[in-house]
């Protein structure tokens, strides 16, 4: 029941961060490309990496802080689900072109994201 509770603590945070990002973001954008969710979902792509690499170094993260940060905050952070909406919205609205692009854009500079946090944690 604790880790449910630290978890839900960590979504907690992470779903009001990723809100308050979205609207930031969407502030000004009239664009059909679902900007601010690919930059909440790339900001924790970096926040994952960074995390993880902490976590496999010794002592640098509790499994406890581990399920707060990266299970709870990033879990409730970034978006999967409003990820595929979108991308069926774009495509039943005769976007396929920027839904491709979209999703290409969203594995492709997220797996870089990672990689970038992951290199950034070991260089500290």
């Amino acid at each position: 029941m604790k880790e449910f509770i630290i978890v839900g603590i960590g979504s907690f945070f992470g779903g009001g961060l990723r809100y308050a990002v979205g609207r930031i973001v969407g502030v000004g954008t009239s664009t059909v490309f679902p900007l601010s969710t690919f930059v909440v979902n790339i900001v924790g792509c970096l926040l994952i990496g960074m995390l993880s690499t902490i976590a496999l170094r010794q002592g640098w993260l509790t499994p406890t802080m581990r399920l707060l940060l990266i299970t709870g905050f990033c879990g409730g952070f970034t978006t999967f689900s409003t990820f595929i909406s979108e991308n069926v919205n774009l495509c039943s609205s005769a976007h396929q072109l920027m839904s491709l692009a979209y999703m290409s854009a969203s594995i492709i500079v997220g797996i870089v994201a990672f990689w970038l946090g992951c290199m950034i944690i070991k260089i500290l």
